[in-house]
């Protein structure tokens, strides 16, 4: 039995979104914390670590390695991306730039692929809206267009995007290739040899960049939808044609993925069950809710409004995505970085729920982003005139206590950037209050552009604070400092973030403890207690000095000089 749909959407609903204001709070969002700023701790600096070994020749490109020490992801190609930049920069100081545009890319592929993945999900015939009895209804394209520019603000609106997107990670890379692999199957049924690159490409991508598992998962899942799912987009001989060259597409990304992983070892099997205590799961959900904000109540609306259409495309694959990626996040004891993987799924959940939105409902979503992000925003400036004047005294002296010995300098270009920044949000508020509502995406619209406008004064007012604090150029120069005799320096019980910035730093040729090379000085990372850790033998090496991180007394490294 086919049910009414529950998208009641006019003809005067559908208000395009102006391509120069979409690409441009897209260009800045992705821009903002890619551009100025050093390499933070402590996946982001590991990167670059393993990134200058493989460009430097030090390590095997198919098992790339820091001083012996493999990646946790088992990813390869984020890595080969870096790398190959690296090989192109003329000098050090342009080198961090040169590593971040492969992932400048990758966030613009995973906004890209978002917008078309949903599009294509919204010319479904069970995503259209009810048909008027007097005409007026949306029509396919307008309609389809509008939900996928809801799409792409409410995935720039998930607060969860905001640091983790802008990081020069094998995380990122798997987002990007997830997205494209998710716009290859929402489009496959109306360009099928364009849609099915991409599905191969994405599936290769997520494998390559570390999830060949999830890959796996992901695929076999969206055969079943495919072949027994609702609907098909395409109605006779067309949509049978179109339906069995998807799966057969996604039958052979399978295959490819299972071949790339077992040729490179990239299998990594990590499931075990969650505690059953309270704080785990508390510390979960805590998660979920602040990563896939505000996303995640208009998924929920979504599932809820069309959960007679479970079965559907357009529900069912973004939630297959959705599902397995929060899942493994909780079974196979994930980070937050997992769950960049559910943000185009809940980015599309979420632009359909756009269609069967109440008045009060989109109102509170309004009011909500506009307290939230203007009082984090107001906190920012204020922080700032704090950091350049003193005044007021409190939030200076904040600053002092967690950033001791951070010394703020004034910089016209990151304030008239702000100040721009302000301007576009306070215009954005005048514009929703008015009497412009018909927009379809006008609930997303506040959240996305105060997200991008928190972010941006987050990358320009406070980058010199958060540098300091978040970086290691103040930890290393301080160890720098201690090594007063040329020479190499042997490394023991040390992470790849802390090798990382000590390669940039020292200016030494680091070796692991274990080669054969004789070096004058070693170092390690302190023990919890800030003990010397008890494999480092004290008759062969005397403690000069134990070197603290002055915004994280925990970070400490030991510099040992040999008896």
């Amino acid at each position: 039995m086919q049910h009414t749909t529950p998208a009641v959407v006019a003809q005067a609903a559908v208000v395009r979104l102006p391509r120069s204001v979409l690409l441009g709070l897209c260009a800045v969002y992705a821009l903002s914390g890619f551009i100025g700023r050093g390499a933070w701790k402590s996946a982001d600096m590991a990167s670059v670590g393993f990134m200058t070994e493989l460009a430097a020749g030090r390590a095997d490109w198919w098992h790339p390695t820091l001083l012996g020490i493999a990646s946790e992801h088992g990813a390869t190609l984020p890595y080969w991306l870096g790398a190959w930049m690296l090989l192109l920069a003329p000098n050090a100081d342009f080198a961090l730039w040169l590593i971040r545009l492969p992932f400048i890319f990758l966030l613009a592929m995973t906004m890209a692929a978002t917008w078309y993945g949903t599009y294509y999900l919204a010319r479904g015939p069970e995503a259209q809206p009810v048909a008027f009895a007097f005409g007026g209804q949306a029509q396919p394209s307008d309609y389809a267009r509008t939900l996928a520019d809801g799409a792409l603000l409410a995935l720039i609106a998930c607060l969860g995007l905001a640091q983790l997107g802008h990081e020069t990670t094998p995380a990122l890379a798997q987002l990007g290739f997830l997205a494209l692999y998710f716009y290859g199957v929402c489009a496959s049924p109306y360009h099928w040899r364009i849609a099915g690159v991409a599905t191969l490409l994405g599936l290769a991508g997520l494998t390559l960049s570390g999830a060949p598992a999830l890959a796996l998962v992901y695929a076999l899942g969206c055969i079943g939808i495919v072949a027994f799912g609702g609907t098909p987009a395409l109605a006779g001989a067309a949509g049978k044609r179109a339906k069995h060259l998807t799966v057969g597409v996604l039958l052979l990304g399978c295959l490819i993925t299972v071949l790339l992983a077992t040729a490179l070892r990239l299998w990594q099997w990590k499931i075990s069950a969650p505690q059953a205590l309270w704080i785990d799961w508390n510390g979960y959900g805590q998660l979920l809710v602040w990563f896939y904000w505000p996303a995640w109540p208009l998924a929920l609306w979504a599932i809820w409004r069309w959960r007679r259409y479970i079965g559907s495309r357009h529900i069912s694959i973004p939630l297959w995505l959705l599902g397995v990626t929060s899942l493994a996040t909780l079974f196979m004891g994930s980070s937050d970085r997992t769950l960049l993987l559910g943000l185009p799924a809940i980015a599309s959940l979420a632009a359909f729920s756009l269609p069967t939105l109440q008045r009060q409902f989109s109102s509170l979503i309004d009011w909500f982003a506009l307290l939230f992000f203007s009082v984090c925003g107001l906190v920012v400036w204020v922080v700032w005139v704090a950091m350049q004047t003193g005044l007021p005294s409190q939030p200076a002296a904040n600053v002092e206590r967690l950033a001791p010995g951070f010394k703020a300098d004034f910089s016209v270009m990151p304030l008239v950037l702000a100040v721009l920044a302000t301007v576009c949000w306070a215009a954005l508020v005048h514009w929703r209050t008015g009497r412009q509502r018909n927009a379809l995406w006008k609930s997303v619209a506040l959240p996305a552009g105060g997200a991008a406008w928190c972010w941006t004064l987050l990358m320009t007012l406070w980058l010199p604070l958060l540098d300091y604090t978040q970086g290691y150029s103040a930890l290393t120069q301080t160890v720098a400092r201690q090594i007063d005799r040329p020479g190499c320096v042997e490394v023991q019980e040390m992470g790849a973030d802390h090798i990382a910035a000590l390669q940039g730093a020292l200016g030494h040729q680091l070796f692991s403890s274990g080669s054969l090379v004789r070096c004058h000085w070693l170092v390690s990372e302190a023990t919890n207690m800030g003990q010397v850790p008890p494999t480092i033998d004290t008759f062969v090496w005397s403690a000069k000095a134990l070197i603290a991180h002055p915004a994280d007394p925990a970070n400490a490294i030991w510099v040992m000089q040999r008896r």
